[in-house]
């Protein structure tokens, strides 16, 4: 009888799982395997607020899986030395996975692919990026993808998964090591796991969506972005939850949010088809940019000391809380890269090890959008004005109020820093 391993990554799930299910399509026994890797990653290993979910979003899914009549098998790396052993050990006769974009992982696999009977499945996107021509800016990338449409059945959740007998040996996942030795996540506030993600996408309001995603005093927003790095919902369980809404009620405004998954989509897009933007800027006449070296102002900035309100209660909200609404993350990054001329890459490196979405491709497209330098980029002139952008999106003032306690005198003046800004913009040629 025919054995599968399963090589489980970032699609830490049972619901809509392309490799599981063509594995237990498969019939016989079914080997789930985590390979902890990480040097794998090349320069973008798991920063810490990743490795905290990590811990936990592993810790749910063995347990989904022992649900289900089987368990997750830990191993760490090197991973086709990891695999190959497996197979010896059980008799397994296949590897499926699902695929990951990162440019380290996509060549770390083809070596594998190469290696093994292996199989990849697609989980983490409504699109492959080799199914469009390379796409610059962003809508006529969306309405190309959208002329192709989303379609197909989600793969059903299993009702069970004949496990080997005996079971491979497995580390604990406690023995990865992937807890913060400093008890900084305490005010982490999450559920990671399938059904984390599940609650949220139930108690999300996308008939609201328009009206209240720029206000981060409002709970306007999803807050499925980790669960969606991590795999533990896919984007076509949104789709199809949001397009259930649109059906039920056309002005219902799930639209606008399903355009949001397009961004996701775009950010995977450029990774793949430019994969030298997560360390250098997509416009190559920004790699003249004459940015600063300011180690103090970049802490300020770091640990939310620069005096600005709204930018210092983005920064305290993502170290107690390991996430930041969207547009106060625009506007701490748009501070960052123009007030202080410190550049995107900085920036890029702090989300990564704070963010527990921290993602490659969203957060490269982030700070290069912010930065003037990526695709569909804002344009270099648009400085964020912290204090009229708290007017704005916080009109009360509670945001501000939950992660502020007290006066900071500001670092830099604004009217002067975007002098500053736009002449250091000038002295580089913009094509």
């Amino acid at each position: 009888m025919s054995t599968t391993i399963v090589w489980f990554r970032l699609d830490l799930r049972l619901t809509d799982n392309p490799a599981l299910q063509a594995a237990v399509q498969r019939g016989g026994p079914v080997i789930p395997v985590y390979i902890w890797a990480p040097e794998e990653e090349g320069d973008w290993p798991p920063g810490a607020a990743s490795r905290w979910w990590l811990h936990h979003s592993l810790k749910a899914l063995d347990a989904s899986l022992r649900g289900h009549g089987s368990r997750l098998i830990i191993r760490r790396g090197p991973s086709l030395e990891t695999l190959q052993a497996l197979m010896k050990e059980t008799g397994a006769d296949a590897v499926y996975w699902n695929r990951r974009y990162e440019p380290a992982l996509i060549a770390r696999d083809k070596v594998v692919k190469a290696a093994l009977p292996a199989e990849s499945f697609n989980s983490a996107l409504l699109f492959e990026p080799w199914e469009l021509k390379p796409y610059k800016v962003f809508t006529p990338f969306w309405k190309a993808c959208l002329a192709k449409k989303v379609g197909g059945a989600l793969a059903p959740r299993p009702q069970k998964i004949a496990a080997p007998r005996p079971l491979p040996r497995s580390l604990e996942i406690a023995e990865l090591d992937l807890l913060p030795k400093l008890d900084w996540a305490k005010g982490f506030d999450w559920e990671p796991g399938e059904a984390g993600a599940k609650k949220l996408l139930r108690r999300f309001n996308a008939s609201r969506y328009t009206a209240d995603r720029d206000r981060p005093d409002l709970l306007g927003t999803s807050r499925l972005s980790p669960h969606l790095h991590f795999g533990e919902i896919s984007p076509r369980q949104i789709w199809e939850a949001c397009s259930r809404a649109c059906q039920a009620r056309p002005q219902s405004n799930a639209d606008a949010y399903l355009r949001q998954l397009g961004w996701r989509e775009f950010a995977h897009h450029l990774l793949y088809h430019f994969p030298h933007t997560a360390e250098e800027p997509l416009r190559p006449e920004f790699g003249k940019f004459p940015w600063r070296a300011d180690a103090k102002a970049l802490k300020a900035w770091q640990r939310g000391r620069t005096g600005y309100p709204l930018v210092d209660a983005g920064m305290r909200e993502l170290w107690t809380t390991g996430w930041m609404h969207n547009r106060v993350r625009m506007v701490v990054a748009s501070f960052l890269v123009k007030d202080l001329l410190i550049s995107w890459q900085e920036g890029a490196r702090w989300f990564w090890d704070t963010l527990v979405d921290a993602d490659l491709a969203n957060n490269t497209l982030g700070w290069q959008w912010t930065a003037g330098c990526g695709a569909d980029a804002a344009p270099y002139f648009r400085i964020f004005n912290p204090a009229s952008q708290a007017e704005k999106f916080d009109p009360q003032g509670e945001y501000v109020r939950q992660w502020v306690k007290e006066p900071v005198a500001p670092i830099v003046n604004h009217a002067a820093a975007r002098d500053r800004a736009l002449l250091a913009h000038a002295k580089i040629k913009v094509g």
